[in-house]
């Protein structure tokens, strides 16, 4: 949520900004700004509600704004309703200090009723101009540097930010500072970039540096030197990112969604290559000894969102494999109920972006606890990947639409190599099942691609109700947790009321709530579970529901109870979320489609969710 660009370099800088953050469209925002230093050391700030269209349309592309130094943002409203007013960047009253800003201050109020006192005037309803006005305030009133001006802000706010500051005098220089909140560090030979995330900087460099929690740093023309909070200069070791700058275009698709649901083959493939290595598990340079897993005696996983679905998952695999007890918690919940921790477990973090706000508290909640830490993220150097004991990095590669498929489809990947390496380790299954397990799961990119070839078939089915007003998921055990999935995915998208259910619990309330032409989609997956959903689909039907199942090839007779029936190719019960999730990813899709919303950036929602 929210996006940072920055650049300093030989270039005019207004252009570039404008290309960054059109590459971070896909975070969520609502309207955007740029601030670029002139040759005469002026600083033009230009602002717009809405798209980044209208701000394209106010500087002519970039080309109205001269300069080679400047910050630019996109802004998703916490703070004062989206407007002009309220967009990034914020000044101080005299220029003196110009400043974007993601992330929330709590203290804000306070903060701003002290600079109050001391004769600022305030013209917006943001935190963020309250953190601007206070480092120009410790600037001049001590007369002090950038290094010490931004080191007592730090110290003097309470939240997260992720801040970039350009200095009325100090021309050709960008200082940036971090707690909690994403930010990477471009570098080319002749100019620095700084941004929220990797797209908006891909096409200009892959030397990146990732800096540190509570750490500050100055950008100048190809350089930047590091600080920590005692002004002290500290050194970074300089990354690659090895992302094909095409991952994060469209390729030819109309969405980027679409490209990244057919690049689930890819991704799980990638993922699974990464870490068998000879018919073997090996997790040795992702931090997990197999001694480390022979200790590991329960499982919490915490997580937000699909995450939270895939560990939904991933608990029944783990329990059914390796007989280790899970409790999968919302990261959000995780964090506030004082959770009793107990010896021999192990905390898993399961983010896309590595970023989650609250996911990244539950990693920190179990290690002030003592308990080892897991974290599966989508992006290498990340904050959970930089703070958790060991990490599975999954390899979906960029992903842009807001509703995720492919990383998604990575993690179940990640999961299923855990509990299958922690089930064998323990003893909990012999070489011949764990070999079998992962000739099955070598099969799975190809039986995706066998899904997809279905999908003109789910789109004329999902056309017939774009109008719908309400959908329901209905399974057991692992169905229950793929509808959980298939749910967020054709409410986020489409805006349809849409609620996922078990099956066993129709009749304690739920059942009422379906009439006459209600879409009530079935997944049936699981052998063992069969037949009591299809009792559970025969019931809602009697009450006027139209019916859709979801299941493998092979059960044909599940025609004599739905309307319309999808199958997916056979494979272990334990891997069939990664088959069934595909339709209803496709499902929430066309329904999007069908209704002209916009796929990639549904309203309300970012990418990534790094404030509570």
């Amino acid at each position: 949520m929210c996006g940072i660009v920055g650049y300093v370099g030989p270039e005019q800088a207004a252009p570039i900004l404008l290309e960054g953050l059109t590459r971070l469209e896909y975070r969520g925002y609502d309207s955007a700004g740029l601030a670029v230093r002139d040759g005469n050391n002026r600083v033009e700030v230009v602002k717009a509600k809405g798209r980044l269209k209208a701000l394209k349309d106010k500087t002519n592309d970039g080309s109205a704004l001269k300069g080679n130094t400047g910050i630019g943002h996109t802004r998703w409203a916490t703070h004062g309703e989206p407007s002009e007013n309220n967009a990034h960047p914020h000044i101080s009253d005299d220029l003196n200090v110009v400043a974007v800003h993601n992330g929330i201050i709590e203290n804000f109020t306070e903060i701003k009723e002290k600079l109050i006192k001391n004769r600022y005037s305030f013209y917006s309803e943001t935190d963020t101009e309250a953190i601007v006005k206070l480092i120009d305030y410790y600037y001049k009133k001590y007369n002090i540097g950038p290094i010490d001006a931004i080191a007592k802000t730090m110290v003097r706010v309470r939240g997260s930010y992720a801040i970039a500051v350009m200095f009325k005098d100090l021309p050709g220089e960008i200082w940036v500072a971090r707690k909690d909140s994403p930010m990477i560090i471009g570098v080319s030979d002749d100019a620095t970039y700084v941004a929220s995330d990797v797209p908006a900087i891909l096409n200009h460099t892959r030397s990146v540096y990732y800096i540190g929690n509570l750490e500050m740093a100055c950008l100048r023309a190809g350089e930047v030197h590091f600080y920590n909070l005692d002004g002290d200069e500290i050194g970074k070791e300089l990354s690659t990112i090895e992302w094909d700058t095409e991952a994060a275009e469209k390729g030819g698709f109309e969405h980027f969604m679409m490209k990244e649901i057919h690049e689930q083959p890819k991704a799980v493939s990638d993922t699974m290559n990464a870490y068998v290595k000879d018919g073997s598990i090996d997790f040795e340079a992702a931090g997990l000894s197999s001694e480390k897993l022979k200790k590991v005696k329960r499982v919490y996983i915490a997580a937000c969102g699909s995450a939270y679905h895939v560990g939904m998952t991933a608990q029944y695999i783990i329990e059914s494999l390796a007989r280790v007890p899970v409790r999968v918690e919302l990261a959000s919940e995780f964090r506030y109920r004082n959770p009793i921790l107990e010896e021999d477990s192990l905390v898993i973090a399961i983010s896309q972006s590595g970023e989650t706000a609250d996911t990244l508290a539950a990693i920190r909640e179990a290690k002030e606890n003592g308990v080892p830490t897991l974290g599966i993220v989508n992006v290498v150097g990340s904050s959970i990947a930089r703070e958790a004991d060991s990490v599975i990095n999954t390899m979906a590669g960029p992903e842009i639409a807001v509703a995720t498929t492919k990383a998604y489809s990575a993690q179940l990947i990640a999961m299923y190599l855990f509990a299958i390496k922690l089930a064998f380790e323990n003893g909990k299954i012999d070489k011949e099942r764990h070999d079998g397990l992962l000739a099955e799961m070598a099969t799975l990119p190809s039986k995706i691609s066998k899904v997809l070839e279905d999908k003109e078939r789910i789109q004329w089915f999902t056309a017939k109700f774009s109008l719908a007003h309400d959908v329901f998921f209905i399974g057991r055990g692992m169905d229950y947790a793929i509808c959980l999935e298939g749910s967020l995915k054709m409410k986020e998208i489409s805006y349809i009321h849409s609620e996922a259910y078990a099956a066993g619990e129709l009749k304690h309330g739920t059942i009422s709530l379906v009439e006459d032409g209600t879409l009530v989609i079935g997944v049936l997956t699981q052998p063992e579970l069969y037949e009591k959903t299809r009792s559970n689909l025969v019931e809602v039907k009697s009450r006027g529901a139209y019916l859709m199942g979801l299941t493998s090839a092979g059960n044909y007779g599940i025609e004599d109870t739905v309307d319309f029936t999808i199958y997916i190719p056979k494979t272990d019960p334990l891997f069939a979320d990664s088959l069934a999730v595909v339709p209803l990813q496709l499902m929430g899709y066309y329904m999007s489609v069908g209704r002209g919303l916009d796929v990639d950036k549904p309203r309300n929602l970012a990418k990534s969710v790094t404030v509570e």
